[in-house]
């Protein structure tokens, strides 16, 4: 993508459909005149009595306990440096998405016009009582340290300056396992910090609090090595000066053992690497570009380990791993400050998870076979679901022995349950499934990509590197859509009309007769049908041309559908295709089957699609929960209607007893865990939380979705297909951008999935 597109789509998100990121939204009842007179006046009197009466009830009776403060003057933004308090905003608000997404904590972003430290700590102090923690940002230093220690000091509420703590607290956890594995001792290495601002004295600080010495610690800034007989120091770098007669980097590398950067990229050349010890630690986390390129870092020593602040390499080091979930320990306390215990049981808490059994859901996001403690995994992964039920518990823990709690948890268990209730409105199911889909591209052939909203689509899978696509449809519009989106990357471009593609069109027409000659199919029809989009895009799927195809924006399901099942057909053992929706709700993921091609299936074909959606499912790395969904529970009507479902479970109770499958049963009591457990105890969905739903017919199974789709917060993703021999995904009428991009990275997950299923396949046939 241009530098100009780029800069435009960055500018379109921040300001459609509404400016900005982040809004405030009513979590009470707001539709008639009483509630209105509760929320307000005259009701709003008694708990302002009571908050008066006790100050500590305004815990009770607003949502100050779970309310963060942004707070920046824009004085060190990003990369940015200096560009004052409206231009961090969106970075402030990005912040706050970041806290809602990941540990369920809203915020206000606050923008301070001023660089006085004294007027700035002031204005904090004076709106503290609104919030029940404090996250200071981008502020730059020497100030930013005085500005924290003393509202530390002042304030009865957490506060963290998280560009200070943040990093230091993952590279900390880091440290500690990569020194594990190196089989080295803290208090022993000799470690050089290559920079020396609010994060690098933070990550110096801890390092010390789990055990490295000050005198085997070398730091440099921009003027070289900080040291003793400098006289140009701050009070933070005198902390840190060396007695040591050394000025260079060059110097401070020979023979030390780790290496942490926070400084400016290209810094360290292979030569300094060579001067390491043996098992060297480097950390080089400048961004975007470390302080030495991964590739030659690793080509340069084999017995490297190696992290940095990016996503695209093994061991990133990224603040999201720590503060949203410290700050919800904090929070759930009513911590009055994160002190240092807090911070060092993140620490360890970090540390242990990565030597845990990596979730099958982590690995397959990430695109591993299997993520297992050592060089390359030191940390967890931020997208890891069990930060959330392990950071927040042990903070709360640490700020609960270390006396700064002034609330304290009684069952863990209930609260580690409510964490992950917490996240059931976080859909990182999407990124998971688009990250996924990033480790190994395949090709998606768009049937569609003469309309606007698909080439938009094939625009941003094709620069965020999630497909490969091809863009089948008129050439000349085609080309004027690419020209008006600044889309100017080589890609392919096919006409299935145009004398161009005659060769190919008489090739697979030629395979298509012969395929359907015996169902009435003439050498006349199928070059017709060949020069159709649907059909030639089938073909080329079929025929190894693309892995994957995406169609039906412009045209109706069953129009698209046809071409499919008449030349790709279904998988082996597959009685009848079936389709499945993905909603993404606020009690969770939700798949609902099947909604959008069997009217009325038999028992056997609602088995089907069951084993097929079980299947799906596990293609996302969660473990499938199925409800068979009826109008009546459990034996309770002889209704034909009822009694298929019933059948259906009892030939998948024989076929796959492993299935966590059962009914029939009502939607509201397959929803409902404690309705479920209290009622009907025998059923293997007790205990467990439904992702899954099967309709008895084409009319329930399509309503309810329909009619989710339609709610606030729920997102749709689908129909996905289930049961085809290759790839292909048909989307709704008219679906958006974002929908046909989910779409397109189902495509190449199930390319993905459908590659490695036909190697294991023919590697148990060799054997």
């Amino acid at each position: 993508m241009s530098k100009i597109s780029k800069r435009r789509e960055a500018l379109l998100y921040h300001s459609k459909p509404r400016p900005g990121k982040i809004q405030v939204v009513p979590t009470k009842k707001y539709a008639t005149q009483r509630d209105l007179s509760l929320a307000y006046s005259p009701g709003v009197a008694e708990p302002c009595l009571e908050i008066d009466k006790k100050l500590d009830n305004v815990y009770k009776y607003t949502n100050k306990g779970n309310l963060v403060a942004v707070i920046s003057n824009g004085t060190a933004v990003l990369g940015l440096g200096n560009i004052g308090p409206e231009a961090s905003k969106p970075v402030m608000e990005g912040k706050g998405l970041l806290f809602k997404i990941f540990a369920d904590i809203d915020v206000f972003d606050i923008e301070v016009n001023t660089e006085n430290v004294d007027e700035f700590i002031e204005t904090v102090k004076n709106i503290a009582p609104t919030f029940g923690g404090i996250n200071l940002e981008d502020i730059k230093a020497p100030e930013a340290f005085e500005i924290e220690r003393r509202l530390k000091e002042e304030l009865d509420i957490p506060v963290m300056h998280d560009d200070q703590h943040g990093t230091a607290i993952i590279s900390a956890a880091a440290l500690i396992n990569a020194l594990e594995i190196a089989e080295k001792d803290i208090s022993k290495v000799k470690i050089v910090i290559s920079g020396a601002g609010a994060a690098a004295v933070s990550c110096t600080r801890l390092y010390k609090a789990f055990g490295a010495k000050g005198e085997n610690i070398v730091m440099l800034d921009s003027k070289g090595v900080i040291r003793k007989d400098r006289e140009d120091l701050s009070d933070e770098k005198k902390e840190f000066a060396t007695a040591r007669k050394m000025d260079t980097l060059e110097e401070a590398m020979k023979k030390c053992d780790v290496f942490v950067g926070l400084s400016i990229a290209d810094i360290v050349t292979p030569e300094m690497l060579k001067s390491m010890a043996k098992n060297p630690i480097v950390f080089a986390m400048a961004n975007p570009d470390p302080e030495i390129k991964y590739s030659l870092a690793i080509k340069t020593r084999d017995d490297i380990i190696m992290a940095t602040g990016r996503s695209d390499h093994p061991n990133q080091v990224n603040n999201v791993l720590g503060f949203p979930f410290i700050f919800r320990g904090a929070l759930d306390v009513r911590a009055t400050k994160i002190n240092e215990e807090m911070k060092m049981a993140a620490v360890k808490a970090l540390a242990d998870l990565a030597k845990e059994p990596v979730p099958e859901q982590v690995n397959i996001a990430y695109g591993e076979t299997k993520l297992t403690f050592g060089k390359e995994y030191i940390i967890p992964k931020p997208f890891d679901p069990r930060l959330i039920s392990r950071i927040p518990p042990a903070v709360a823990k640490a700020a609960i022995e270390s006396g700064v709690a002034t609330e304290t948890i009684q069952n863990w268990e209930k609260y580690t349950d409510e964490l992950y209730e917490r996240m059931g409105s976080d859909n990182k199911i999407v990124r998971l499934l688009l990250d996924r889909a990033k480790t190994d591209p395949k090709k998606v052939v768009f049937a569609e990509a003469d309309h606007l909203a698909v080439m938009k689509a094939a625009q941003i899978v094709h620069e965020e590197g999630i497909a490969i696509p091809i863009l089948l449809g008129r050439k000349d519009v085609i080309k004027e859509l690419m020209d008006e989106l600044e889309f100017d990357e080589d890609v392919e471009i096919i006409d299935p009309k145009s004398d161009e593609q005659l060769d190919q069109l008489n090739i697979y027409a030629e395979k298509y007769w012969k395929q359907r000659k015996r169902n009435g199919v003439t050498h006349y029809d199928a070059k017709r049908l060949m020069r159709e989009r649907n059909y030639y895009a089938s073909m080329m799927v079929n025929e190894g041309d693309a892995d994957g195809m995406i169609s039906g924006y412009a045209r109706a399901y069953p129009t698209v559908l046809r071409p499919v099942l008449e030349t790709i057909g279904k998988f082996d053992g597959v009685n009848k295709v079936a389709t499945t929706n993905l909603m993404l709700t606020s009690k969770g993921p939700i798949f609902i089957s099947d909604s959008s091609i069997n009217i009325d299936p038999s028992a056997k074909e609602l088995a089907n699609i069951a084993q097929m959606t079980n299947y799906t499912v596990k293609m996302f790395g969660l473990t499938p929960v199925i409800a068979m969904i009826s109008y009546a529970n459990f034996g309770s009507s002889k209704d034909p209607h009822a009694t298929k479902v019933r059948q259906a479970v009892n030939m998948l109770h024989k076929s796959n007893p492993d299935m966590i499958v059962d009914g029939e049963i009502q939607t509201d009591f397959a929803l409902n865990a404690e309705m479920l457990k209290s009622n009907f105890p025998f059923s293997k969905l007790a205990g467990n939380k439904v992702n899954a739903l099967i309709f008895p017919n084409l009319d329930s199974a399509n309503s309810n979705y329909k009619l989710l789709k339609e709610q606030k917060d729920v997102e749709s993703i689908g129909p996905i297909m289930l049961g085809m021999n290759k790839p292909v995904h048909i989307l709704q009428l008219g679906a958006s951008v974002e929908e046909i991009v989910n779409m397109t990275a189902i495509a190449v997950v199930d390319a993905q999935q459908k590659e490695k299923r036909a190697k294991e396949q023919a590697s148990k046939k060799a054997k």
